[in-house]
């Protein structure tokens, strides 16, 4: 058995193949991400209204940049900064919101793909390697079983945690607090805002930075900053969504330097989840930021050169359209 370096509750041995497996439907995750689509869709541009509206931005971006990118992956994934366990509990709290998974299935999910990806094969599901409406339907409504699967170990820290063992039985119950205060406030309108169309555009979202980031035929080396040398998929950059994403678009530094608590590394990158991280910092609650100038050196790790992905929207909105309509 071994620990890998930057997934450490991943224990594989030999016979673990991140390649040999199957992609099955999961009823209970497509009816959750079927439902949130339809409610939202439909319902939101009968309730519309301004406050709504609002309503919908500011969830969006509290529990998008507080809750999934520093709470849930840059704390609780890759602990590349420390904080008051309350504080932890609150922003993976928001994290949960986000409507994706629990606490233990965000961190099994991320990290059998990262550990998937960093082998010299792994299987098209795990790297996002087929057609778009095909790799929404996998990665949105099904899930990956592979014929030998390393295990999953979480830290004794977080695996005996009462109160994440508690999120992650009733993740989709959670939403139901946040819609009765919603309810409360504005009605049907704020829950199909506030909670359906957030909970939908959010996993959507997720999803899209995670098939533009990996898939390699688009973009190629101009939004690439660096290479893992032996990985089977590198990260790309997916500069549009820099600064919605909440800094995490920034793919392919986050490849190179999975601890860091900054992903927005070189100019033109913004990255509003390392920002929130800073301001914690300075009022006294959170420490210990893991950065690339204070982390090992990675031999595997080569520089490209340039000066960063920068603002690139324009050619990127283009293969986005040809890659949804098949036109150029």
């Amino acid at each position: 058995m071994a620990l890998e370096k930057g997934s450490e509750r991943i224990i594989f041995d030999e016979r673990s193949d991140p390649a040999a497996g199957r992609v099955k439907w999961r009823p209970v995750k497509s009816l959750w991400m079927t439902a949130m689509t339809l409610i939202g869709v439909i319902g939101a541009p009968l309730t519309f209204g301004f406050d709504a509206l609002a309503v919908f931005l500011l969830l969006t971006a509290v529990t998008l940049c507080a809750g999934h990118s520093v709470g849930m992956h840059r704390r609780l994934i890759h602990n590349s900064f420390d904080c008051p366990l309350l504080l932890e509990y609150v922003l993976v709290y928001l994290g949960v919101l986000v409507g994706m998974a629990g606490p233990f299935g965000m961190m099994r999910q991320h990290d059998l793909r990262d550990w998937a990806q960093r082998q010299s094969s792994c299987h098209d599901y795990l790297c996002h390697r087929r057609g778009f409406w095909l790799d929404y339907f996998w990665q949105c409504h099904c899930d990956i079983e592979l014929d030998n699967p390393p295990q999953f170990v979480p830290e004794a820290r977080l695996g005996n945690d009462k109160l994440y063992r508690f999120m992650e039985r009733y993740w989709m119950v959670q939403q139901a607090p946040l819609a009765l205060v919603l309810f409360m406030l504005g009605g049907w309108a704020f829950v199909i805002w506030g909670v359906a169309l957030r909970v939908a555009v959010s996993v959507t979202g997720h999803w899209l930075i995670g098939h533009f980031a990996h898939h390699g035929e688009h973009g190629g080396n101009e939004r690439m900053s660096w290479r893992v040398l032996g990985a089977c998929v590198q990260g790309q950059d997916v500069p549009i969504a820099g600064l919605i994403s909440m800094g995490e678009s920034w793919h392919n530094n986050h490849h190179a330097y999975p601890g860091s608590a900054r992903i927005g590394l070189l100019p033109g990158q913004p990255d509003p989840g390392w920002w929130l991280i800073k301001v914690l910092e300075k009022a006294g609650l959170a420490c210990n930021l893991r950065t690339p100038q204070i982390m090992p050196r990675r031999e595997a790790l080569i520089r490209l050169g340039g000066e960063g992905t920068g603002w690139r929207i324009c050619r990127f909105r283009k293969r986005l359209w040809a890659r949804v309509f098949g036109t150029a």
